[in-house]
């Protein structure tokens, strides 16, 4: 009997070894899945505000007076910055260095070679190029443009307006509409035009004036844009009213992009609405500077619980509440801010507490890299005398998939068996290592189309809000495509509806990263369903994880509410996370409803 009982406990070990090595080496493949997503999602972030950058500082060249198109210590000379004197600007942690080359160009359409007596003036235009320097990487980018064209000859009482007009990509639109007034004129000049397929407009032969065409560019269905009259309130317009120069083409350039609707929601501590609720909503573009005027800012009471803002221009938009309102902010899903993109429709939801406390402290956890909320962050908060001591974690929950080895048949998804899905359509191979979803191979060559569905899996509450999509790999063969499509339910058992980003079943995510459509929030169980197609016989698309984020109940991503705490100066804060470094900040000073952002490294 004692030789019986030796060896089972020998086993039993040697059992525990066995699973412990297999843990870690599907421990190491999820981690570095991980961090590949975090790379791919900064990659994505870092190109959509370089292309930002780039609007941004070439519609200050589009607009400026053409002598004093030119740099600093170049030739020509001028007020832009050059590679000596650039502009700083600091992004989510990463610093951007933008400078300006402008060179003169020779337009052979006026004459042969410059200087020559048919072209006696060599100087027709300026060429600018703008670079954007990435201090983190040291990557350069560059943006071409050409500065206001030649002067019109033959017109030496009258000058000329050109006009381009953009989307929010910086693709030209046309068929937008130009309005365009000088009211000094008898009688008042009004011209409405519209852009050429190029998204451009020449009007010629319009009196010279200063400051005293106002233009307004929309479109149906899209934002407006539009110069300002230099005023009390706007004393500096950041696009003001254009001037026109006998000779010369005045060219201003405009950005619109088709309208958005956004819903605040505004609920308590225990989701329930929250009506009366008194607060501002303010946008990030500037129509004016020193003062800042706020293109966007305006305030609204909510109703039904929601602030409901229809036909919104794309921008980066921030609630507050406005001051004497009985609550406190407990946290936002998204984090903070919102940014709304071009044609869609977005929810913004605000847990709110009852202002009963003198001091209060949220917190808010991201990535120092991609600047996404990160869930289950642990946060300590401690100080001496009085003694407290707390332990919490910041909210939201993810749900992934890296491998269905399993195979079909599971209707539920369990944590007991998590590589196992619901069904599939013959067509796709699971076995394949690495572990991932491929086309099945007939024959050697691969089938051109296949799909598979998840089991389902509970978020264990009917308040969940579904925030973003994320699969690896980010990008697929050119000749391959991965779709997916998701559905959502009340009851486990469904009925189970597939739908895209936009809410039918007509489109797919086909970008990882994506915002998951608003029309599933509020449900407890989802599926996806994975679509794979290939034109190409030697290739197959490939999917080794998939992630959904998702906020159940009031809980917000990333983040914590302190309440109860002293006015003092010596609260200490630690937050640490697996995969990051710890975070300590000491000599925390809390005094009023505060705020802190913390920013955890890899």
């Amino acid at each position: 009997m004692t030789k019986r009982s030796g060896k089972t406990k020998a086993f039993t070990i040697i059992e525990l070894l066995i699973s412990l090595a297999i843990f870690s080496i599907l421990a190491v493949g999820v981690l570095a899945g991980l961090a590949a997503l975090s790379r791919s999602t900064r990659t994505a972030r870092q190109k959509t505000q370089l292309a930002s950058l780039a609007s941004h500082y070439l519609e200050i060249v589009r607009n400026m007076p053409y002598f004093d198109v030119g740099t600093l210590s170049g030739n020509p000379a001028g007020t832009l910055p050059d590679l000596s004197n650039p502009y700083t600007q600091t992004i989510e942690s990463t610093t951007y260095k933008i400078y300006y080359e402008v060179t003169f160009i020779d337009d052979p359409a006026d004459g042969t070679a410059g200087g020559s007596p048919n072209d006696p003036a060599p100087a027709d235009y300026k060429q600018v190029k703008m670079v954007i320097l990435n201090t983190s990487t040291n990557q350069l980018t560059d943006f071409l443009t050409n500065v206001v064209p030649k002067g019109l000859e033959g017109l030496q009482n009258a000058g000329a307006l050109k006009i381009k007009v953009f989307n929010a990509s910086g693709q030209r639109v046309a068929d937008a509409d130009i309005h365009i007034e000088h009211p000094t004129t008898t009688p008042a000049l009004i011209l409405d035009r519209k852009t050429d397929p190029n998204g451009e407009w020449i009007e010629v032969g319009l009196p010279p004036a200063v400051n005293n065409y106002r233009i307004i560019v929309t479109k149906a269905g899209y934002s407006t844009d539009q110069t300002y009259p230099i005023t009390l309130q706007n004393p500096n317009p950041a696009k003001p009213d254009s001037t026109i120069v006998a000779g010369v083409v005045t060219e201003v350039s405009f950005s619109i992009d088709l309208l958005s609707n956004l819903s605040i929601k505004i609920l308590n501590e225990f989701c329930s609405n929250l009506d009366g609720v008194d607060m501002n909503v303010k946008g990030a573009k500037l129509i004016g500077t020193t003062p800042s005027v706020n293109k966007f800012n305006q305030d609204f009471t909510s109703s039904s619980g929601q602030v409901l803002l229809e036909e919104l221009e794309w921008d980066t938009y921030t609630p507050t509440l406005l001051i004497g309102q009985p609550w406190v902010v407990r946290g936002t899903s998204p984090i903070q801010k919102i940014d709304v993109q071009p044609g869609t429709s977005q929810t913004f939801t605000m847990i709110l507490g009852t202002n009963s406390t003198a001091n209060s402290l949220l917190v808010v956890v991201k990535d120092a890299s991609t600047n996404a909320a990160l869930e289950g962050a642990q946060l300590h908060l401690h100080k001496g005398s009085p003694f407290w001591d707390t332990y919490e974690a910041s909210g939201g929950s993810v749900w992934s998939q890296n491998n269905w080895a399993g195979g079909s048949g599971q209707s539920n998804w369990s944590t007991t068996t998590p590589n196992v899905y619901f069904a599939d359509d013959g067509n796709i191979d699971v076995t394949f290592s690495p572990s991932g979803v491929r086309l099945r191979t007939i024959s050697s060559n691969y089938a051109t189309a296949g799909w598979l569905e998840s089991s389902t899996f509970d978020t264990g509450s009917t308040s969940s809000n579904f925030t973003t999509l994320s699969w690896q790999p980010v990008s697929q063969n050119a000749s391959t495509t991965l779709q997916i499509q998701l559905a959502s339910a009340t009851d486990p058992a469904g009925p189970f509806t597939y739908l895209g980003p936009d809410g039918t079943s007509n489109t797919f995510y086909e970008v990882s990263g994506t915002n998951i459509s608003t029309v599933h929030d509020g449900q407890r169980y989802f599926r996806y369903k994975v679509f794979l197609t290939t034109d190409d016989a030697a290739e197959t698309p490939i999917l080794t994880s998939l992630q959904i984020n998702y906020v159940s109940g009031c809980f917000t991503p990333g983040q914590y509410w302190f309440g109860d705490l002293d006015a003092a100066s010596d609260y200490d804060l630690d937050v640490s996370l697996s995969g990051y470094q710890i975070y300590s900040q000491t000599g925390l000073n809390i005094n009023g409803n505060q705020s802190l952002e913390v920013l955890l490294s890899p």
